[in-house]
């Protein structure tokens, strides 16, 4: 599908939250960020997962970073089964992040 497609597909829909996740999205920021930008420019609210830091992201290519600044919400780290704890809200393992973001900068950890 093409990115104008998943957004009509998703702006049809009476959600105002969306999550990105599955695969690596950053691995296809170009993309990932036109689509997320469309679902701002909606209202939508974007939530992220991604094995990424970060700090990796925030020295990483222009893309990365430009996808970052459509992100309300990063979820950050790989899922490590050795940091897997049960109960644990919107995160696999204790390794990983969420913090609040606002135009491509952290303003808070949510969960540290």
């Amino acid at each position: 599908m093409s990115v104008d497609e998943i957004a009509d597909e998703l702006l049809s829909n009476p959600i105002t939250d969306v999550t990105l996740s599955g695969g690596e999205l950053f691995v296809q920021a170009k993309e990932v960020k036109l689509l997320a930008r469309k679902l701002r420019a909606a209202g939508k609210h974007i939530w992220a997962y991604t094995g990424y830091t970060l700090e990796q992201l925030q020295v990483s290519s222009r893309d990365k970073i430009e996808l970052l600044r459509e992100i309300d919400v990063l979820v950050d780290g790989p899922f490590e089964l050795e940091n897997k704890r049960p109960g644990l809200m919107y995160r696999g393992s204790d390794n990983q992040r969420i913090w609040q973001m606002k135009n491509g900068e952290p303003i808070g950890l949510i969960f540290p």
